[in-house]
C-alpha cells in the first residue's frame, strides 16, 4: 500500500481542523455564541490537528527511515572497526598468517644513550 496518500491525508486533516478551530475560535471571540462542530469546540480541535499531523511527521520518518536503512547499514558497515576486523580476519585461517612472528632483533626497540657518551 503506498504510504504518501495516507501522509497526504493526515497533513489536510490537521491543517483542516486547525483553519476549523480558528474559526471557531474567531466566533466565540467576536460573539458571545460558542460554536461546536460535532460537540468539538476551538480547543478540541486544535489538539486534532496537533494528533493528525504528528501522527503523519511519523510515518513520514518511518518511511524515509525505512528506505534509506540498507544504505545506512552499509556506511556502519564501513566505519565500524569490529566490522573491519572481522573483514580482514575472513580469509586468514590462522592467526599467524595475518600477525607473522617479528625476529627477536625487530622485537626490541632501539634505545638512545641519554649518558653523553
Amino acid at each position: 500500500m503506498p504510504v504518501l496518500p495516507l501522509i497526504d491525508l493526515l497533513i489536510l486533516l490537521g491543517w483542516t481542523c486547525l483553519a476549523l478551530g480558528g474559526v471557531l475560535k474567531a466566533i466565540s471571540i467576536t460573539t458571545t455564541y460558542q460554536p461546536e462542530i460535532f460537540y468539538l469546540g476551538p480547543f478540541d480541535l486544535l489538539v486534532t490537528a496537533g494528533i493528525f499531523l504528528l501522527f503523519a511527521l511519523t510515518l513520514a520518518a518511518r518511511t524515509w527511515v525505512k528506505a534509506f536503512e540498507p544504505e545506512i547499514l552499509a556506511k556502519q558497515r564501513r566505519v565500524s572497526p569490529l566490522h573491519s576486523v572481522t573483514r580482514v580476519t575472513e580469509g586468514f585461517d590462522d592467526a599467524s598468517e595475518l600477525y607473522p612472528a617479528q625476529s627477536p632483533s625487530n622485537a626490541e626497540f632501539p634505545t638512545k644513550d641519554l649518558s653523553g657518551n
